[in-house]
């Protein structure tokens, strides 16, 4: 079996996550992409981050009826800040004959010596990296190039058209009342209603 882990605060889910997912399916040949929404994101423990559930609840809402879409609650339960190391561990310790691959944005990748406990996240998947609007295609291939030697293992770049959509565009979106459904998957928009999120904020 081969299935990737699509990490993210996903706050909202958009059509830019969905497009990634099915890129990646199609790419890799996977069985199935597994969405993780982060419980408490190291990264982003300064900013303001929409509920736990309600966020699982939209990515439900934004998968619903593909097959090869599932998500887990494994972080959002986890009592302690989400580190991928850790969410990577115990997925292959459930699951040890599953190839498993790890979706990251281009902006992951040049980050990456900040991980903690980079080594065990590149024992315990295949890194897969998609584009994002800013970075310079050289630059991208020396980091991967240069990761790949450090730790001795293969990066893939997933080829890809770009959505250049963000969840902070369709925060503004929202706080400035304008449309924002043809950004966001089928149901999604229905949850950010019903719980009256980004109104009056970005």
């Amino acid at each position: 079996m081969k299935k990737a882990i699509f990490g993210g605060t996903f706050d909202p889910i958009h059509i830019g996550h969905i497009h990634i997912a099915y890129e990646a399916l199609y790419n890799l040949s996977l069985d199935e992409v597994i969405f993780m929404p982060n419980g408490r994101p190291p990264h982003k423990r300064a900013r303001a981050v929409t509920e736990e559930k309600i966020r699982y609840k939209m990515v439900s809402q934004a998968i619903k009826g593909e097959k090869k879409f599932s998500i887990s609650d494994f972080e959002i339960k986890s009592d302690s800040l989400s580190y991928t190391y850790n969410t990577l561990m115990q997925f292959n310790h459930r699951e040890p004959y599953t190839q498993w691959y790890f979706l990251v944005g281009v902006d992951s990748l040049m980050t990456l010596r900040q991980w903690k406990n980079i080594h065990i996240i590149l024992d315990n998947c295949t890194l897969v990296v998609f584009s994002r609007t800013g970075y310079a295609m050289d630059d991208v291939l020396k980091m991967k190039k240069d990761l790949e030697k450090e730790y001795d293992k293969e990066i893939i770049l997933l080829e890809m058209s770009l959505l250049d959509i963000s969840s902070t565009e369709i925060k503004k979106k929202i706080s400035e009342d304008k449309m924002v459904n043809y950004l966001l998957p089928q149901g999604v928009e229905e949850v950010i209603n019903q719980y009256n999120l980004y109104r009056n904020k970005v």
